[in-house]
Protein backbone atom coordinates (compact mmCIF):
# COMPACT_ATOMS: atom_id res chain seq x y z
CA UNK A 1 0.00 0.00 0.00
CA UNK A 2 1.17 3.19 -0.82
CA UNK A 3 2.05 6.27 1.49
CA UNK A 4 -0.34 7.96 -0.58
CA UNK A 5 -3.61 5.53 -0.09
CA UNK A 6 -2.78 5.72 4.01
CA UNK A 7 -2.76 9.42 3.92
CA UNK A 8 -6.32 9.58 1.94
CA UNK A 9 -8.01 7.16 4.64
CA UNK A 10 -6.18 8.76 7.48
CA UNK A 11 -8.29 12.22 6.07
CA UNK A 12 -11.36 10.05 6.00
CA UNK A 13 -11.31 10.64 9.85
CA UNK A 14 -11.16 14.44 10.18
CA UNK A 15 -14.02 15.67 12.38
CA UNK A 16 -12.90 19.45 11.25
CA UNK A 17 -13.67 19.23 7.81
CA UNK A 18 -13.08 22.90 6.06
CA UNK A 19 -14.38 24.61 3.34
CA UNK A 20 -13.54 26.72 0.41
CA UNK A 21 -12.81 30.08 1.31
CA UNK A 22 -15.05 31.44 -1.84
CA UNK A 23 -17.90 30.18 0.05
CA UNK A 24 -17.66 31.44 3.14
CA UNK A 25 -20.11 34.15 4.02
CA UNK A 26 -19.25 37.30 6.35
CA UNK A 27 -21.30 39.20 8.43
CA UNK A 28 -21.38 42.09 10.65
CA UNK A 29 -23.51 39.64 12.58
CA UNK A 30 -20.57 37.26 13.03
CA UNK A 31 -18.01 39.73 13.73
CA UNK A 32 -20.80 41.24 16.81
CA UNK A 33 -21.19 37.96 17.84
CA UNK A 34 -17.53 36.75 18.05
CA UNK A 35 -16.26 40.43 19.71
CA UNK A 36 -19.04 39.47 22.22
CA UNK A 37 -17.87 35.62 22.49
CA UNK A 38 -14.18 36.60 23.05
CA UNK A 39 -14.52 38.71 25.53
CA UNK A 40 -17.06 36.54 27.59
CA UNK A 41 -13.80 33.72 27.24
CA UNK A 42 -11.72 35.96 28.37
CA UNK A 43 -13.44 36.85 31.47
CA UNK A 44 -14.43 32.91 32.30
CA UNK A 45 -10.78 32.40 31.64
CA UNK A 46 -9.42 35.03 34.61
CA UNK A 47 -12.20 33.73 36.44
CA UNK A 48 -11.42 30.05 36.39
CA UNK A 49 -7.19 31.16 36.46
CA UNK A 50 -8.07 32.92 39.70
CA UNK A 51 -10.31 30.26 41.23
CA UNK A 52 -7.22 27.45 40.16
CA UNK A 53 -4.61 30.15 42.15
CA UNK A 54 -6.77 29.61 45.20
CA UNK A 55 -5.83 27.31 47.96
CA UNK A 56 -8.53 24.95 48.78
CA UNK A 57 -9.65 23.94 52.46
CA UNK A 58 -10.70 20.66 53.67
CA UNK A 59 -12.22 20.58 56.91
CA UNK A 60 -12.33 17.52 59.20
CA UNK A 61 -14.43 16.82 62.56
CA UNK A 62 -12.46 14.13 64.95
CA UNK A 63 -12.39 13.90 68.76
CA UNK A 64 -10.00 15.89 70.49
CA UNK A 65 -7.06 14.09 72.20
CA UNK A 66 -4.26 16.91 73.01
CA UNK A 67 -3.28 17.37 76.57
CA UNK A 68 -1.26 19.78 78.44
CA UNK A 69 -1.69 22.99 76.11
CA UNK A 70 -2.58 26.36 77.37
CA UNK A 71 -5.45 28.59 75.96
CA UNK A 72 -4.45 32.00 75.10
CA UNK A 73 -7.03 34.35 75.22
CA UNK A 74 -6.91 37.74 73.19
CA UNK A 75 -8.55 40.79 74.52
CA UNK A 76 -8.69 44.12 73.42
CA UNK A 77 -11.89 45.91 75.41
CA UNK A 78 -12.88 49.45 76.14
CA UNK A 79 -14.94 51.16 78.79
CA UNK A 80 -15.66 54.59 77.52
CA UNK A 81 -17.46 55.60 81.01
CA UNK A 82 -15.09 53.55 83.52
CA UNK A 83 -12.13 54.29 84.64
CA UNK A 84 -9.19 52.28 84.78
CA UNK A 85 -8.39 52.79 88.33
CA UNK A 86 -11.76 51.99 89.26
CA UNK A 87 -11.53 47.98 86.53
CA UNK A 88 -9.74 44.88 87.67
CA UNK A 89 -9.72 41.69 85.48
CA UNK A 90 -9.77 38.25 87.56
CA UNK A 91 -9.91 34.86 85.70
CA UNK A 92 -10.53 31.20 87.07
CA UNK A 93 -11.12 27.78 86.09
CA UNK A 94 -12.52 24.85 86.90
CA UNK A 95 -9.14 23.32 88.10
CA UNK A 96 -9.19 25.46 91.06
CA UNK A 97 -6.32 27.99 89.74
CA UNK A 98 -7.89 31.84 90.50
CA UNK A 99 -6.50 35.18 88.98
CA UNK A 100 -3.33 35.36 91.19
CA UNK A 101 -2.17 32.21 89.81
CA UNK A 102 -2.56 33.29 85.97
CA UNK A 103 -0.08 34.92 84.10
CA UNK A 104 -1.11 37.50 81.64
CA UNK A 105 0.54 40.36 79.15
CA UNK A 106 -2.48 42.97 79.47
CA UNK A 107 -2.24 46.89 79.35
CA UNK A 108 -4.52 49.38 80.52
CA UNK A 109 -4.71 52.63 78.52
CA UNK A 110 -6.09 55.83 80.34
CA UNK A 111 -8.92 57.45 78.02
CA UNK A 112 -11.09 60.75 78.00
CA UNK A 113 -14.74 60.82 77.21
CA UNK A 114 -13.93 61.49 73.80
CA UNK A 115 -12.09 57.98 73.61
CA UNK A 116 -8.92 59.31 73.58
CA UNK A 117 -5.56 58.79 75.44
CA UNK A 118 -4.58 60.33 78.99
CA UNK A 119 -1.59 59.39 78.85
CA UNK A 120 1.32 57.90 76.20
CA UNK A 121 2.48 55.14 77.40
CA UNK A 122 -0.43 52.27 78.64
CA UNK A 123 0.51 51.04 82.04
CA UNK A 124 1.17 46.81 82.54
CA UNK A 125 -1.48 45.26 84.72
CA UNK A 126 -1.11 42.04 85.88
CA UNK A 127 -4.39 39.58 86.59
CA UNK A 128 -5.78 40.35 89.82
CA UNK A 129 -3.23 43.04 90.96
CA UNK A 130 -4.70 46.68 92.18
CA UNK A 131 -6.03 49.17 89.34
CA UNK A 132 -4.97 52.10 91.39
CA UNK A 133 -1.94 54.33 91.11
CA UNK A 134 1.26 53.52 93.15
CA UNK A 135 2.66 56.20 95.82
CA UNK A 136 6.25 56.16 94.95
CA UNK A 137 6.64 59.79 95.13
CA UNK A 138 4.98 60.06 98.73
CA UNK A 139 6.81 57.06 100.28
CA UNK A 140 10.61 58.89 98.34
CA UNK A 141 9.78 61.97 101.34
CA UNK A 142 9.30 58.93 104.52
CA UNK A 143 11.76 56.54 106.47
CA UNK A 144 12.36 53.90 104.56
CA UNK A 145 12.46 51.65 107.45
CA UNK A 146 9.10 52.49 108.99
CA UNK A 147 6.62 50.07 109.70
CA UNK A 148 3.41 51.24 109.53
CA UNK A 149 0.00 50.12 111.19
CA UNK A 150 -2.40 47.42 109.26
CA UNK A 151 -4.87 48.26 111.15
CA UNK A 152 -5.99 44.71 112.65
CA UNK A 153 -4.99 43.15 109.15
CA UNK A 154 -1.51 41.72 109.67
CA UNK A 155 -0.74 38.66 109.01
CA UNK A 156 3.05 36.78 109.01
CA UNK A 157 3.19 37.58 105.00
CA UNK A 158 2.53 41.50 106.10
CA UNK A 159 3.48 42.64 109.10
CA UNK A 160 3.90 46.63 108.24
CA UNK A 161 1.48 48.79 105.33
CA UNK A 162 2.89 51.16 104.45
CA UNK A 163 1.21 52.58 101.68
CA UNK A 164 -2.78 52.81 101.17
CA UNK A 165 -2.26 49.91 98.51
CA UNK A 166 -0.41 47.39 100.94
CA UNK A 167 -3.72 48.41 103.83
CA UNK A 168 -5.77 47.42 100.97
CA UNK A 169 -4.24 44.18 100.10
CA UNK A 170 -4.16 43.11 104.10
CA UNK A 171 -7.60 43.95 104.45
CA UNK A 172 -8.10 41.75 100.63
CA UNK A 173 -6.22 38.71 102.37
CA UNK A 174 -7.96 39.14 105.53
CA UNK A 175 -11.67 39.23 103.66
CA UNK A 176 -12.68 42.46 104.98
CA UNK A 177 -14.21 44.94 103.37
CA UNK A 178 -12.18 48.40 102.60
CA UNK A 179 -15.01 50.77 103.43
CA UNK A 180 -13.75 53.91 105.08
CA UNK A 181 -10.02 55.06 103.06
CA UNK A 182 -10.24 58.44 104.97
CA UNK A 183 -9.69 56.91 108.65
CA UNK A 184 -6.69 55.40 107.15
CA UNK A 185 -3.51 57.49 107.54
CA UNK A 186 -1.59 56.07 104.61
CA UNK A 187 -4.52 56.81 102.11
CA UNK A 188 -4.83 60.28 103.42
CA UNK A 189 -1.44 61.06 103.02
CA UNK A 190 -1.42 59.67 99.76
CA UNK A 191 -4.32 61.42 98.66
CA UNK A 192 -6.19 58.45 97.61
CA UNK A 193 -9.93 59.71 97.77
CA UNK A 194 -8.93 62.77 95.70
CA UNK A 195 -7.13 60.13 92.95
CA UNK A 196 -10.39 58.49 92.66
CA UNK A 197 -12.61 61.66 92.49
CA UNK A 198 -10.08 63.04 89.80
CA UNK A 199 -10.61 59.66 87.66
CA UNK A 200 -14.48 59.66 87.75
CA UNK A 201 -14.45 61.24 84.25
CA UNK A 202 -12.48 58.73 82.53
CA UNK A 203 -12.25 55.63 80.17
CA UNK A 204 -10.47 52.93 79.94
CA UNK A 205 -8.89 50.47 76.95
CA UNK A 206 -8.02 46.93 78.12
CA UNK A 207 -5.54 45.09 76.14
CA UNK A 208 -3.16 42.30 75.74
CA UNK A 209 -3.73 38.55 75.86
CA UNK A 210 -3.40 36.33 79.30
CA UNK A 211 -2.84 32.40 79.10
CA UNK A 212 -4.68 29.72 81.38
CA UNK A 213 -5.25 26.66 81.75
CA UNK A 214 -7.38 24.34 78.82
CA UNK A 215 -10.03 23.61 80.96
CA UNK A 216 -13.40 25.31 81.58
CA UNK A 217 -13.58 28.17 83.19
CA UNK A 218 -14.12 32.02 83.27
CA UNK A 219 -12.67 35.64 83.45
CA UNK A 220 -14.74 39.14 84.39
CA UNK A 221 -13.86 42.65 84.26
CA UNK A 222 -15.54 44.36 86.74
CA UNK A 223 -15.20 47.67 89.46
CA UNK A 224 -13.40 47.17 92.67
CA UNK A 225 -10.55 44.77 93.92
CA UNK A 226 -11.06 41.03 94.89
CA UNK A 227 -10.58 39.02 97.26
CA UNK A 228 -11.84 35.48 98.98
CA UNK A 229 -14.59 35.70 101.93
CA UNK A 230 -15.41 32.27 103.18
CA UNK A 231 -14.70 30.77 99.27
CA UNK A 232 -16.94 33.38 97.53
CA UNK A 233 -15.86 35.74 95.33
CA UNK A 234 -16.36 39.20 96.35
CA UNK A 235 -15.50 42.90 94.73
CA UNK A 236 -14.59 45.56 97.40
CA UNK A 237 -17.41 48.43 96.08
CA UNK A 238 -17.40 50.31 99.40
CA UNK A 239 -13.81 51.97 98.93
CA UNK A 240 -14.85 53.39 95.50
CA UNK A 241 -17.61 55.67 97.50
CA UNK A 242 -20.67 53.44 96.87
CA UNK A 243 -20.99 55.34 93.45
CA UNK A 244 -22.95 53.34 90.32
CA UNK A 245 -21.33 52.23 87.39
CA UNK A 246 -21.57 52.42 83.77
CA UNK A 247 -20.23 49.47 82.34
CA UNK A 248 -20.65 50.00 78.23
CA UNK A 249 -18.01 48.57 76.70
CA UNK A 250 -16.64 48.17 72.90
CA UNK A 251 -15.26 45.05 71.99
CA UNK A 252 -12.72 45.81 69.72
CA UNK A 253 -11.16 42.21 69.58
CA UNK A 254 -11.65 38.88 71.53
CA UNK A 255 -10.38 35.61 69.98
CA UNK A 256 -8.89 32.29 71.62
CA UNK A 257 -5.42 31.46 70.44
CA UNK A 258 -4.07 32.79 66.81
CA UNK A 259 -6.13 34.19 64.39
CA UNK A 260 -6.28 31.67 60.75
CA UNK A 261 -7.46 32.41 57.16
CA UNK A 262 -11.34 32.94 56.78
CA UNK A 263 -11.44 33.09 60.88
CA UNK A 264 -15.10 34.89 62.30
CA UNK A 265 -14.55 35.88 65.94
CA UNK A 266 -18.21 36.50 66.61
CA UNK A 267 -17.72 39.32 69.26
CA UNK A 268 -15.20 41.31 67.19
CA UNK A 269 -16.98 44.60 66.69
CA UNK A 270 -19.61 44.24 69.70
CA UNK A 271 -20.72 47.17 71.01
CA UNK A 272 -22.92 47.31 74.13
CA UNK A 273 -24.85 50.18 76.04
CA UNK A 274 -26.07 50.13 79.03
CA UNK A 275 -29.98 50.61 79.50
CA UNK A 276 -29.66 51.52 83.60
CA UNK A 277 -26.09 51.68 85.45
CA UNK A 278 -25.67 48.69 87.43
CA UNK A 279 -25.84 46.65 84.54
CA UNK A 280 -24.39 43.20 84.06
CA UNK A 281 -23.45 41.65 80.69
CA UNK A 282 -22.50 38.40 80.81
CA UNK A 283 -21.40 36.18 77.71
CA UNK A 284 -21.71 32.70 77.39
CA UNK A 285 -18.87 31.05 74.78
CA UNK A 286 -18.05 27.53 73.47
CA UNK A 287 -14.89 27.03 72.45
CA UNK A 288 -14.08 24.44 69.39
CA UNK A 289 -10.36 23.78 69.25
CA UNK A 290 -9.02 24.22 65.65
CA UNK A 291 -6.00 22.97 63.86
CA UNK A 292 -5.17 24.81 60.61
CA UNK A 293 -2.48 23.26 58.28
CA UNK A 294 -0.59 25.56 55.16
CA UNK A 295 0.59 23.71 52.05
CA UNK A 296 3.58 24.05 53.34
CA UNK A 297 3.08 21.61 56.27
CA UNK A 298 3.20 24.72 59.14
CA UNK A 299 0.66 23.79 61.43
CA UNK A 300 -1.44 26.51 63.49
CA UNK A 301 -3.17 25.19 66.67
CA UNK A 302 -5.87 27.81 67.40
CA UNK A 303 -9.91 27.75 68.02
CA UNK A 304 -12.92 29.11 66.84
CA UNK A 305 -16.16 30.06 69.12
CA UNK A 306 -19.56 30.91 69.18
CA UNK A 307 -20.93 32.80 71.71
CA UNK A 308 -24.57 33.66 73.67
CA UNK A 309 -24.80 36.55 75.80
CA UNK A 310 -27.22 38.11 78.22
CA UNK A 311 -27.74 41.30 80.31
CA UNK A 312 -29.66 42.20 83.16
CA UNK A 313 -29.94 44.89 85.65
CA UNK A 314 -28.16 44.15 89.00
CA UNK A 315 -30.36 46.70 91.04
CA UNK A 316 -27.49 46.99 93.60
CA UNK A 317 -24.04 47.41 94.43
CA UNK A 318 -23.52 43.67 95.57
CA UNK A 319 -26.51 41.11 96.25
CA UNK A 320 -27.72 37.90 95.02
CA UNK A 321 -28.73 40.01 91.71
CA UNK A 322 -25.19 40.05 90.86
CA UNK A 323 -21.95 42.20 90.09
CA UNK A 324 -21.85 44.78 87.48
CA UNK A 325 -19.62 44.00 85.03
CA UNK A 326 -18.50 42.41 81.73
CA UNK A 327 -18.69 38.33 82.64
CA UNK A 328 -17.63 35.58 79.73
CA UNK A 329 -18.13 31.90 81.01
CA UNK A 330 -16.42 29.86 78.29
CA UNK A 331 -16.20 26.08 77.81
CA UNK A 332 -14.56 23.25 75.45
CA UNK A 333 -16.14 21.14 72.79
CA UNK A 334 -14.80 17.86 72.76
CA UNK A 335 -14.70 17.99 68.61
CA UNK A 336 -11.86 19.44 67.08
CA UNK A 337 -12.06 20.64 63.91
CA UNK A 338 -9.17 20.39 61.38
CA UNK A 339 -8.83 22.43 58.32
CA UNK A 340 -5.80 21.77 55.49
CA UNK A 341 -5.31 23.70 52.84
CA UNK A 342 -4.17 21.84 49.43
CA UNK A 343 -3.62 23.00 45.82
CA UNK A 344 -6.01 22.18 43.43
CA UNK A 345 -5.88 20.20 40.63
CA UNK A 346 -4.37 21.53 37.18
CA UNK A 347 -6.51 18.70 35.60
CA UNK A 348 -9.86 20.40 36.90
CA UNK A 349 -8.41 23.55 35.66
CA UNK A 350 -7.46 22.35 31.99
CA UNK A 351 -10.94 20.85 32.18
CA UNK A 352 -12.59 23.96 33.04
CA UNK A 353 -10.65 25.98 30.08
CA UNK A 354 -11.52 23.85 27.81
CA UNK A 355 -15.12 23.66 28.82
CA UNK A 356 -15.08 27.08 28.60
CA UNK A 357 -13.74 27.46 25.17
CA UNK A 358 -15.86 24.94 23.62
CA UNK A 359 -19.05 25.78 25.24
CA UNK A 360 -19.12 29.95 24.32
CA UNK A 361 -17.94 28.38 20.63
CA UNK A 362 -20.93 26.39 20.72
CA UNK A 363 -23.44 28.52 22.01
CA UNK A 364 -22.03 31.34 19.92
CA UNK A 365 -21.77 29.35 16.77
CA UNK A 366 -25.94 28.83 17.58
CA UNK A 367 -26.59 32.56 17.92
CA UNK A 368 -24.85 33.31 14.95
CA UNK A 369 -26.72 31.09 12.98
CA UNK A 370 -29.96 31.92 13.98
CA UNK A 371 -29.07 35.27 13.04
CA UNK A 372 -27.85 34.61 9.57
CA UNK A 373 -30.40 32.50 8.65
CA UNK A 374 -33.05 35.26 10.13
CA UNK A 375 -32.00 37.88 8.80
CA UNK A 376 -31.74 36.22 5.40
CA UNK A 377 -35.76 34.58 5.50
CA UNK A 378 -36.64 38.22 6.70
CA UNK A 379 -34.97 39.64 3.45
CA UNK A 380 -36.26 37.40 1.18
CA UNK A 381 -39.89 38.12 2.33
CA UNK A 382 -39.65 41.74 2.21
CA UNK A 383 -38.36 41.05 -1.45
CA UNK A 384 -40.96 39.15 -2.84
CA UNK A 385 -43.22 42.01 -1.37
CA UNK A 386 -41.76 44.09 -3.50
CA UNK A 387 -41.80 41.96 -6.64
CA UNK A 388 -45.55 41.83 -6.09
Amino acid sequence: MQAKDVFDKLRRFDAYPKTLEDFRVKTYGGAAVTVVSAVLMCVLFVSELNYYLTKEVHPELFVDTSRGQKLRINIDIVFPNMACAFLSLDAMDVSGESQIDVDGNLFKQRLDLGGRPVDEAPEIHTVGSDPGDNATEVASVLDPDRCESCYGAENPDMKCCNTCEEVREAYRRKGWAFQNPDSIEQCKREGWAQKMEAVKNEGCKLFGYLEVNKVAGNFHLAPGKSFQQKHVHVHDLQSLGGQKFNVSHRINHLSFGQDYPGIVNPLDNVNERVESLQMMFQYFIKIVPTTYTKVNGETLFTNQYSVTKHSKSTGSLLGETGLPGVFFSYELSPMMVRYTEKHRSFMHFLTGVCAIIGGVFTVAGLIDSMIYHSSRAITRKIELGKAS
